[in-house]
């Protein structure tokens, strides 16, 4: 107890005062290093504020040029894809064209064929493979040719539509995310300081697997580029190449249309001058055969004409020949009467005649009826040629297309 009441021990003077003076240089060294750190606060506060809005306006100066890099893409691919669709419609234009010309060369060839098919009909010598019928075969040839030719060209039209289409999309595609980047990047520019929608975004500097670099960036539109550059080159040249068959195909399909014309022009001719031979011998056979039919008529009546004559002389003799005894003499009359006989006998068996001009009228009734048959066949190979297959190909016309 008598501890707990002992006074606290006693300072001298200058503990005291030394203690004052420690105080005062603490302080004072404690406030130097306050002031220190004040001024390198606003050293760095200044300095950090320098380089936040130094580093804000070089992001800008970045925006801004991306938004270039973005604009100058946008119009480069927009120019190809106008390009694109553009050499699209006119590419359908001569699609068009192509199936117009592929139907327009059906009825050529069906013409073509039906000919054929009617010559077919021809009978006798004038189913004769001659120069309509190899013209007409040609025809045919030609035409299934081109069809052919169309038929493959008009593929290769549908193919390259289709690449044309799929270079569209690409560019479609590729323009649709550079306006969707370019909107942003608007609106990443538009942002400033005092913007009332800035907010903090936790992973927004965590770069995803899915980014690619500007080189990359650059080579996927340029690559579209070059696709619809190549794409429209196909194009133009496919153009040309359509414009050069159709102009050719129409050029062989008429050059060989007016090749079976003229030769189905000049067999007719051919026909029509060997039906009017024919119809000229028909007219000499006839008249012949008239002259010989009165020849033959002629012929008997002079045989009818010796009936009388010979049997008066017969007659006599059988008479004489009852001549009695004596006077059954072989006298001047009886001996001319003989020779009348035999000379009358050899004069009717001489006119043999006949028979040969009964054969000779068969013959020329076959010749009439052979030249008959003959012009009637030429009729026919007429009426085929003429009527059937000229007149039906008056309708045929090649068109351009």
């Amino acid at each position: 107890m008598a501890r707990l009441l002992q006074a606290p021990p006693k300072f001298l003077p200058t503990e005291w005062d030394i203690a004052n003076k420690m105080q005062c240089a603490s302080t004072e060294s404690q406030k130097s290093r306050s002031e220190r750190t004040i001024a390198e606060s606003r050293r760095l506060l200044d300095e950090i504020e320098k380089s936040t809005q130094k580093t804000q306006s070089d992001v800008n100066k970045k925006i801004e040029q991306r938004q270039e890099e973005i604009k100058f893409w946008r119009q480069e691919l927009d120019n190809k894809l106008e390009q694109i669709v553009h050499e699209t419609e006119v590419l359908l234009t001569f699609k068009t064209r192509l199936e117009k010309s592929l139907e327009s060369c059906k009825e050529p060839l069906v013409i073509a064929q039906k000919c054929l098919l009617n010559r077919q009909r021809r009978a006798g010598i004038d189913l004769v493979h001659d120069e309509v019928e190899q013209e007409l075969v040609k025809e045919a040839e030609v035409l299934q040719g081109v069809i052919a030719l169309l038929e493959r060209t008009l593929e290769q039209t549908n193919e390259q539509i289709r690449l044309n289409r799929s270079t569209k999309y690409n560019l479609e595609m590729d323009l649709k995310d550079k306006f969707t980047a370019s909107m942003i990047d608007d609106y990443c520019a538009s942002l400033t300081n005092n913007t009332p929608d800035i907010r903090y975004a936790d992973n927004a500097v965590k770069i995803e697997g899915n980014f690619v670099s500007p080189e990359d960036w650059i080579d996927f539109s340029n690559i579209n580029v070059e696709k619809a550059d190549k794409q429209r080159n196909n194009s133009l040249a496919l153009r040309a190449l359509i414009d050069s068959i159709l102009s050719q195909t129409v050029n062989d399909m008429r050059k060989q249309c007016e090749m079976v014309n003229v030769a189905f022009r000049n067999r007719v001719m051919e026909v029509k001058d060997a039906k009017h031979k024919l119809e000229t011998l028909l007219a000499v056979v006839m008249n012949e055969t008239a002259s010989q039919e009165k020849n033959i008529a002629a012929l008997r009546k002079a045989i009818a004409d010796k009936e009388g004559p010979v049997k008066v002389a017969q007659t006599r003799l059988e008479a004489r020949n009852h001549r009695p005894n004596v006077e059954l003499c072989y006298d001047t009359v009886q001996y001319r009467l003989i020779s009348e006989v035999q000379e009358i006998t050899k004069n009717i068996q001489r006119q043999d005649t006949l028979a040969q001009a009964e054969t000779e009228l068969k013959g020329l009734r076959r010749q009439q009826l052979s030249l008959e048959e003959e012009i009637q066949l030429k009729e026919n190979t007429l009426y085929i040629d003429e009527v059937l297959c000229m007149q039906m190909r008056e309708s045929l016309y090649i068109n351009s297309f």
